[in-house]
């Protein structure tokens, strides 16, 4: 229902509104990322629920694939595993426990399931690729990321209170956890190798092999970097995770829906074909900008440890030795802000360019 998806819209963006002005007013739970007062939780599992009875009715009613049931299950499951965040104990080490249920299991467990199957859309749109090839592809990842992320949790209870042996866990299902990752970079490249098509949207096939690369480098590579317990025994909490955490966010959750969008809204909006070149442009200077930051952040993680945790100075000591890294810091988040200008304006300010006839086929769904 397109009425009730407006409705959906609104009510989130107000919900999101509310929360933000609450914290300008101190008012939150002071719990990172689930800070939302409990009134705004329990609207944003109304308005999840609305949004996951519209698009499970839409799947239901047309042709169920492989890639749907992925997708869906993906979706619910990040609905049903931010009912965690409802259950705020008053021990620390409990509210931990369930915190990392919430955010853990999201990035590392559910959403590789929507991103997964949304990268196999693409795959299928873009290279025109057998629909078999990808679900067997799809499989294999899911099942990657669901036993190694699962377990993988345990890498946030190394220093929470928690018994030893989640050390071991922690040390050796996060260790797997860059496969699934992986198998991305190379069922992305694999696809568009043997994929007989070429798309006219070579933006949107842009995004989506970044995506697979930048996710393997952010959430596999340089989260393997830190997450072994002795090495993380020293970086915990150190600007090294701030670096994980930014090329991590930009290649799994930023990259995959800007290749949607780009694949999507000239479509949508009727502007084909339109500005690509700026939008490739915005990739590689967007891309540039986070690879610089996340860089900038890793040596600066690095001086950290070194300076806070062998060396045994103070916090606010070391941080006097990192300015330049942060301004480094800044400086790439002013390009990455430049380059989401350039490809924001490419989607939605019509390029001047004339309307031409659709250059290819669209493969059936």
């Amino acid at each position: 229902s397109p009425r009730l998806a407006i409705i959906q819209f609104w009510l989130f963006l107000f919900g999101a509104a509310a929360a933000v002005v609450g914290y300008l007013f101190h008012i939150h739970e002071g719990r990172e990322f689930l800070e939302q007062p409990l009134w705004i939780k329990l609207a944003i599992v109304v308005v999840a629920l609305m949004f996951l009875f519209n698009i499970s009715m839409t799947v239901l009613k047309g042709r169920k694939t492989a890639i749907t049931n992925v997708l869906l299950l993906g979706l619910w499951g990040i609905a049903i595993f931010f009912l965690f965040s409802l259950y705020n104990p008053s021990n620390l080490i409990l509210d931990k426990i369930f915190w990392w249920w919430v955010v853990h299991l999201w990035v590392e467990g559910v959403w590789e399931l929507v991103m997964a199957s949304i990268l196999a859309f693409l795959m299928i749109k873009l290279t025109g690729i057998d629909r078999e090839v990808v679900e067997k592809w799809l499989y294999v990842i899911i099942g990657l990321a669901l036993f190694s992320g699962i377990l993988g949790t345990g890498h946030h209870y190394y220093w929470i209170g928690t018994p030893g042996y989640w050390q071991w866990i922690g040390s050796v299902f996060s260790t797997l956890e860059v496969a699934p990752f992986f198998a991305m970079v190379v069922f992305a490249f694999m696809m568009v190798w043997k994929g007989g098509r070429s798309h006219p949207n070579k933006a949107a096939l842009l995004w989506s092999l970044g995506c697979s690369v930048f996710a393997f480098f952010g959430a596999g590579v340089w989260g393997f970097l830190h997450t072994l317990a002795p090495i993380n025994y020293i970086t915990h909490g150190t600007q090294v995770t701030a670096a994980h955490g930014h090329l991590a966010f930009y290649g799994a959750y930023v990259m995959i829906n800007l290749a949607m969008f780009t694949y999507a809204m000239p479509n949508l909006l009727k502007r084909e074909p339109y500005n690509q070149l700026l939008n490739m442009w915005g990739f590689w200077v967007t891309s540039s900008g986070v690879t610089f930051m996340t860089f900038a952040l890793t040596f600066a993680g690095v001086v950290q440890s070194h300076l806070q945790r062998v060396m045994g100075m103070g916090f606010m000591e070391v941080q006097e030795q990192l300015g330049l890294f942060y301004w480094m810091r800044l400086g790439a988040g002013v390009a990455t802000f430049i380059g989401v200008v350039m490809v924001v304006w490419s989607l939605l300010v019509p390029s001047g360019a004339k309307q031409s006839a659709r250059v290819a086929a669209q493969p059936a769904e």
